[in-house]
């Protein structure tokens, strides 16, 4: 087993990699840049080191350095930045460092998504529908020619992202030069490259994908699926799991896809295999993200598994130590993302100082967050602050604690997206689980408990129109008119 482990990453999944690192008596290194100094993961972890690099945390070279001069003898690097790099696998490898993920064969095979789509739809296995090649900035007749044959709408997708940044939909000629703009600006900001493809949409569909893991000796096995549908700017903000939209037959055939997919791979260690389903209950693979995911979570609450332990271990070249029988997905579980973001201005990035944070309490609650009162959260990263994930015998149970946690939680002096997450919480589709990836795309309803939110909000109102109108009043203290401060100048006698 490792003795110590270089977390190439930050924030909240940086936090939690050091937690399962003391939890297995493995030395956590965190990594921190000048304006990320105050974070969480840089006070919990036994050592820290700065990274000074332009290029941040996508610098491989600067990460292998600082490994190699703390002793570690492995890195893992989280989700985002180089988890995905088949360049800083190898370099991990040269340099005699352990890379916690999916080896670099693996990485490099699912990694082309059109060549990863091509292997799966050889297979037998049903596909979204893409174009065969990729395209860069000076192809756009190429672009139109692919595009008018696939039909619209269209998704314009990062040849090296997913669903996310660098994804656009083009649902008319008339769309799809600013939607191929957009996606490969964006994709070269965040990718470094400009390199997309056409994908057929399907609208409107659930985003369903299934937690696999495999180790080194074979073994292979899926931990349930969650559904991922809720987008705001090509971005999950909630995902639960398992998914309303499947019914039992439907779970058990779309994971036994997964897992037969992920072995078209030879997949090692944890990753996600992800679908789109339609409203006829047809699935298509899109990809695999060869990592371990934002919403992570979810699943080790209803397995009890720790997978940043699992990923760990496997790295370390031990087995599963359990088969598809001993994996028993129990309750439901839901999970939400707290943006630094400001609803009220188009979801602008809301960086500054955290003034106070209050956590929800109470049974099954976890939340994961790299931020306290008193700590700055930098304007040079993702705007995610923390993930909250609440635990239920059944959905109903889940669902009123996610409610009852999201009143709890109270976070001041930035902007956040607290008010739309509770909206959506009280939303009359969500609550039946009846909703699909155009759900945010248009306006939520009425709150359930209308009545009570006006009357709340009508008290608010009242009492700020008399804070703010009230005359000015000084009053003195009684305190100070006791004697205290002049008796305790006197002399002994």
């Amino acid at each position: 087993m490792f003795k110590k482990i270089l977390i190439a990453n930050r924030g909240e999944i940086a936090v939690r990699i050091v937690h399962t690192c003391r939890e297995m008596g493995i030395t956590a290194v965190a990594v921190y840049e000048a304006a990320d100094q105050q974070s969480l993961h840089v006070r919990l972890a036994d050592e820290c080191v700065e990274l000074v690099s332009d290029e941040g945390f996508l610098d491989g070279a600067a990460i292998i350095e600082l490994a190699q001069r703390c002793g570690a003898d492995a890195i893992h690097p989280g989700y985002g930045f180089l988890a995905e790099d088949v360049g800083f696998i190898r370099a991990c490898q040269m340099a005699g460092l352990a890379f916690i993920g999916p080896p670099v064969e693996v990485v490099q095979g699912v990694r082309d998504k059109l060549a990863a789509l091509s292997t799966v739809r050889a297979a037998g296995f049903p596909t979204v529908m893409s174009s065969p090649i990729s395209f860069g900035v000076d192809d756009l007749a190429a672009l139109r020619a692919a595009a008018g044959e696939l039909e619209y709408p269209l998704v314009i997708k990062s040849c090296n992202g997913g669903r996310g940044p660098g994804e656009r939909l083009a649902r008319s000629p008339q769309q799809l030069l600013r939607a191929m703009q957009r996606a490969q600006a964006e994709s070269r900001v965040v990718f470094g490259s400009q390199e997309v493809y056409l994908e057929r949409a399907i609208l409107p569909a659930h985003q369903v994908a299934v937690q696999v893991l495999g180790d080194g000796q074979g073994n292979l096995v899926h931990l349930g699926d969650r559904e991922g549908s809720l987008v705001l700017g090509n971005r999950k903000v909630v995902e639960e799991t398992p998914s309303p939209s499947l019914t039992p037959e439907q779970r058990h055939v779309l994971c036994e896809t997964a897992v037969a997919i992920a072995r078209l791979f030879n997949y090692q260690n944890a990753g996600t295999v992800e679908f789109l389903v339609d409203e006829a209950g047809q699935f298509y693979f899109t990809e695999i993200k060869a990592r371990i995911q934002v919403e992570h979570p979810l699943t080790e609450l209803v397995t009890r598994l720790d997978l940043v332990r699992e990923q760990i271990r496997i790295a370390a070249g031990e087995p599963l130590g359990w088969t598809q029988q001993d994996v028993q997905p129990q309750g439901w579980a839901m999970l939400c993302r707290i943006n630094a973001e400001d609803p009220w201005n188009h979801f602008l990035p809301s960086p500054g100082q955290v003034d106070m944070m209050r956590l929800p309490g109470g049974p099954e609650i976890r939340v994961d967050t790299y931020v306290y009162c008193g700590c700055r959260v930098p304007d040079t990263y993702d705007p995610l602050l923390a993930k909250l994930s609440v635990w239920g015998a059944d959905r109903q149970l889940c669902l009123q604690r996610m409610q009852r946690a999201l009143e709890g939680l109270k976070l001041t002096g930035l902007a956040t997206n607290l008010p739309v997450l509770q909206r959506v919480f009280t939303s009359s589709a969500f609550i039946k689980g009846a909703y699909t990836t155009d759900l945010l795309r248009q306006p939520l309803g009425e709150f359930v408990d209308l009545q009570e939110h006006l009357r709340d909000l009508a008290a608010i109102a009242a009492i700020l129109y008399l804070r703010r109108n009230a005359p000015e009043s000084p009053t003195v203290s009684p305190r100070t008119q006791s004697g205290w401060h002049r008796a305790s100048r006197r002399l002994a006698s």
